[in-house]
């Protein structure tokens, strides 16, 4: 038997019940982990589960801030700097990157809180997460302020990405499974992948064939 929660029923949730709600009917979400730090060389490491694709030409990636009653360290370090990283996170280090969302004090670095490790490569400005298998260095480019519920729209371009060699395909695609990327649903539940099939490029008058992948 099928179940229905309407708006007016959502609204009336409790918030904690609301928020674990509507977070999880999106499905599986990127989560990953941005590393940032600020003009006194303090880190600071953010888990989001926000990242979304924006545009290959250029390259684009966004994430949405919530609103701002608190202090958002890693949005005022990207405001400041113009520099982050995205760090996929795996099976390895999902307990502590989960921490990273505890609100700890300015000076208090998530690297050091949760035992991850910084990574400094190539004179980029901001950290990146050694234990993660798929780093990508981004700079901010624009920032838009969504008024219908007050959160932040963070874009940024990819500068450089890092990941094992054996995880690129010929034709690009990038096998994050081989890497060990996880995903996640609703705010605190992590999930492992499993490959199902790789499609062809649909066209109304062609049959779909499936891509392997090594």
């Amino acid at each position: 038997m099928q179940k229905q929660i309407t708006f007016d029923t959502i609204m009336t949730m409790e918030k904690q019940e609301r928020v674990h709600f509507v977070n999880s009917i999106a499905g599986f979400k990127s989560v990953c982990l941005i590393g940032t730090q600020n003009n006194l060389n303090q880190t600071n490491l953010a888990i989001v589960s926000s990242l979304i694709h924006i545009g290959s030409n250029p390259p684009l990636l966004g994430i949405i801030f919530r609103p701002g009653a608190v202090e958002r360290h890693s949005l005022e370090n990207i405001l400041l700097t113009k520099f982050f990283t995205v760090n996929h996170i795996n099976e390895s280090i999902y307990r502590q990157a989960h921490q990273t969302s505890a609100r700890y004090d300015r000076a208090i670095s998530e690297f050091d809180a949760t035992g991850l490790t910084v990574e400094h490569k190539n004179d980029f400005f901001a950290p990146f997460v050694a234990e993660s298998q798929v780093q990508i260095a981004m700079e901010f480019k624009e920032k838009v302020d969504l008024t219908i519920n007050n959160t932040v729209l963070v874009i940024g371009e990819v500068k450089a990405v890092y990941f094992p060699s054996d995880c690129l395909e010929e034709d690009g695609f990038l096998n994050i499974e081989k890497a060990a990327s996880i995903t996640c649903s609703g705010l605190d539940s992590y999930h492992k992948t499993v490959h199902l099939d790789r499609l062809s490029y649909a066209k109304p008058d062609k049959t779909l064939t499936s891509i392997k992948i090594n």
